[in-house]
């Protein structure tokens, strides 16, 4: 497992953006497939955005598809969620996870597949 550091969180207006990041210490970053997770007052977590290992390809809820961009800096051990044309919906705290990449299918969306979690980071966004 590694430990996960996330910050960037915090008070918005409606259209505005913010930009999250993960850090990662205690094992090989670039060995990880990473997700972010949100989850809201009264609802389940859910799914937000992946990108495997390589880097090469991202994973989006329909929700945030266009607004949102993971991203991941294998030289800082980190992993960005860009946050744009922000909605009051997005209100959640959000979660980042990490999947250490064994050579199967990634199932991004599956909160299961990830080992690691960071502590959340508030993201609200007021109308």
């Amino acid at each position: 497992q590694v430990h996960l550091v996330e910050s960037g969180g915090g008070l918005v207006q409606a259209g505005g953006s913010l930009r999250l990041s993960c850090t990662a210490s205690g094992r090989s970053f670039s060995e990880y497939n990473w997700g972010w997770f949100r989850q809201s007052p009264g609802k389940d977590r859910e799914f937000v955005a992946g990108i495997i290992r390589s880097g090469g390809h991202a994973y989006y809820t329909d929700s945030v598809k266009g607004r949102f961009t993971i991203s991941r800096d294998n030289a800082k051990s980190t992993v960005y969620l860009q946050m744009d044309s922000l909605k009051p919906e997005d209100t959640a705290v959000y979660y980042c996870a990490g999947d250490l990449a064994d050579g199967s299918i990634y199932h991004y969306a599956e909160e299961s597949e990830y080992d690691s979690w960071g502590q959340g980071t508030q993201v609200s966004v007021s109308s």
